[in-house]
């Protein structure tokens, strides 16, 4: 990935844009192979959110992903090269993938400490089993776009193709008029008239399968041995009179749910995904890795001392306590085959959000420089908190039990970028709008000990939370 020094701002010097562009075409002549130009800026503090709202178009790939421990947030817009894929190998074609687009990159020095990233969206399952799925069970892009934004201060780049035959001054006309379009996005969408919200607060909900009876019937094969854990999901399909308005949502889910990851992504048909996932799957950065035991769950508290109680009865049960070793068990195990050494407490800790607390226990490790993280990936994905044990027989056991495809519900989504960095997320507690329909997903473990009624209310609970962020 070379750098080509520049000292000036280049989406406002169009002579030293011209002459970038015109290195990265001769090195595109020269190898015969298309160049990525990436030219960056760091400038004053803009939303990515509002910039997805202002360009992200029904017809382009799109991905958001906000952070807010780290007062982070990041938004791609559109695809300068990209890749779906499906099959068993799909993690190591995104690999291959990744690192064709990182050496084709033609970087402009710039004063910003970032760099560009391929944004990933895995399915649940590596192969459909109908053509129902809405997104591909592998997508990988880079961007066009990438804006990325800390507390107080915003990166910007421009990834562009480059080829032997590019009209070199109609790519800088295009970049920079979108790149002084894109500093000048503000975001105030969310006063809607009374009308559109009463006619967006009526819908049509049904369920899409029936979630007493599968969990019933997974407690059997459990009390048989078949089974050590099966995590179910339910889905309902909800119905509006007018388009949901999936960017009012987001905003909705990050205020809401100011603790987890708020998450989008566009497969470029109009339909997108989205969500506010309490659980990171991996990141990594400076070899540094680090992931999520999450799974146990309880509800919160109307009063202090109800909160406690539901706390100190979570920590204290032996269904929930044994429901989330069995992801700690998985997690290290698959770490320690790559020769890796985990760290991680004895005894797990409350995360506590809006309307539902788990247990959690996070794990660390240090990875060698040759360990790709999409490696890493491949061995957790799907771990028992979104599966269950035996992982096969689990994964199995949910295409019997649920009537839906799952496609990116409880599925690795993230990013990576050329220094081998990454942060992925999974897609729970999650809803895919399209248009005037949206199917909303949550889901619950089943153990031993658990009881049909009670992991009902737990999905109702994660349900209607989603459902009132509709608008």
């Amino acid at each position: 990935m070379p750098v080509i020094p520049h000292s000036v701002n280049l989406f406002q010097d169009c002579k030293q844009l011209f002459q970038f562009l015109s290195i990265c075409q001769q090195k595109s002549i020269e190898q015969n192979e298309t160049q990525i130009a990436s030219v960056s800026l760091t400038i004053d503090r803009i939303d990515p959110l509002a910039v997805l709202h202002e360009f992200a178009a029904p017809d382009q790939l799109h991905f958001y992903i906000e952070n807010p421990a780290e007062d982070e947030a990041i938004a791609a817009i559109g695809s300068v090269s990209s890749l779906k894929t499906s099959g068993k190998a799909r993690f190591l074609q995104a690999q291959k993938f990744t690192r064709s687009c990182f050496s084709r990159l033609v970087l402009a020095n710039s004063s910003t400490h970032f760099f560009p990233r391929c944004f990933c969206s895995f399915s649940f399952f590596d192969q459909e089993s109908t053509s129902e799925s809405a997104f591909s069970e592998a997508t990988i892009f880079l961007p066009r776009w990438q804006i990325f934004s800390t507390a107080d201060q915003s990166a910007l780049f421009a990834n562009l193709a480059v080829h032997a035959d590019s009209n070199l001054e109609l790519l800088i006309e295009q970049t920079c008029r979108e790149f002084q379009n894109i500093r000048l996005a503000k975001y105030g969408i969310f006063n809607l008239s009374s009308n559109i919200r009463y006619k967006l607060n009526h819908w049509d909900v049904s369920d899409t399968n029936n979630f007493k009876v599968a969990v019933a019937s997974a407690l059997k094969s459990i009390q048989i041995n078949r089974l050590n854990k099966l995590v179910l999901a339910h889905a309902v399909d909800v119905v509006s009179k007018l388009p949901f308005q999936w960017i009012d949502s987001l905003h909705r889910l990050r205020k809401i749910y100011p603790d987890c990851y708020t998450f989008s992504t566009g497969n470029g048909k109009g339909q997108n995904f989205i969500g506010a996932s309490p659980e990171c799957l991996i990141k990594i950065c400076d070899r540094h890795l680090n992931t999520d035991a999450l799974a146990g769950s309880a509800p919160r508290g109307k009063t202090m001392t109800a909160d406690a109680d539901l706390a100190n009865q979570l920590l204290n049960s032996p269904k929930e306590r044994h429901e989330h070793q069995l992801v700690v068990d998985f997690i290290t195990q698959q770490l320690s085959r790559f020769g890796l050494n985990p760290q991680l407490a004895a005894a797990p800790k409350l995360r506590q959000l809006t309307n539902i607390q788990h247990l959690h226990t996070p794990i660390r490790a240090t990875l060698p420089e040759y360990l790709h993280p999409l490696k890493i990936l491949a061995q957790l994905h799907p771990t028992p908190a979104v599966a269950g044990m035996p992982r096969d027989f689990a994964c199995e056991e949910i295409r019997r039990y649920e009537k839906f495809e799952r496609s990116l519900y409880a599925a690795p989504l993230g990013w990576i970028d050329a220094q081998g960095n990454a942060e992925f997320i999974v897609g729970i507690r999650s809803a895919l709008i399209n248009g005037h329909h949206a199917r909303l997903y949550a889901g619950a473990g089943i153990v031993a000990g658990s009881n049909p009624d009670r992991e009902l209310a737990e999905v109702k609970l994660k349900l209607q939370t989603l459902l009132q962020t509709l608008v």
